[in-house]
């Protein structure tokens, strides 16, 4: 095997280390959360950028509504394919905090996109991070009423 090139497994994952690239592949039926959240984890990654793509069974998205400062959540109970997945990697309050927009095809054709709370792999789940050297915090800003970066801690 190339030194520069590890694999590793958890129960909802697999990943291989390519230089300092990971390529992640989350089993069919999981939480791609769960999967990812327990993945950050165990390579103590504290921040960076991940993009995905695959397929899902289910989906929750959030919109945000500034005028109220909640989200609006919506669940989608329906085969739907993947064609990205982008976020980034964080710290909030000590704990890993994955940030990941989604869009998604339905058999349609139709595209949906949002905020992605949870889904749930149906198929493929291909992910790619690309950690960086530092720690990023984010914190809540109470006037725009999310988490947003907070670059002096």
């Amino acid at each position: 095997m190339d030194t520069d090139t590890a694999i590793f497994k958890g129960d909802l994952w697999t990943a291989k280390k390519v230089g300092t690239t990971y390529i992640v592949s989350v089993k069919n039926k999981s939480s791609i959360l769960e999967a990812l959240t327990d993945f950050v984890k165990n390579q103590k990654i504290q921040s960076g950028e991940v993009t995905g793509i695959g397929a899902v069974s289910e989906a929750t998205l959030r919109f945000f509504q500034p005028s109220t400062k909640q989200y609006v959540d919506k669940t989608f109970h329906e085969q739907m394919e993947v064609s990205n997945i982008s976020g980034n990697v964080s710290q909030a309050e000590g704990q890993p905090l994955l940030h990941l927009h989604i869009t998604l095809g339905r058999e349609d054709y139709t595209p949906l996109a949002g905020h992605l709370l949870d889904a749930k792999i149906r198929g493929a789940g291909e992910f790619i991070f690309y950690p960086l050297d530092a720690k990023m915090i984010k914190a809540k800003d109470e006037e725009a009423g999310i988490n947003l970066y907070d670059f002096k801690k």
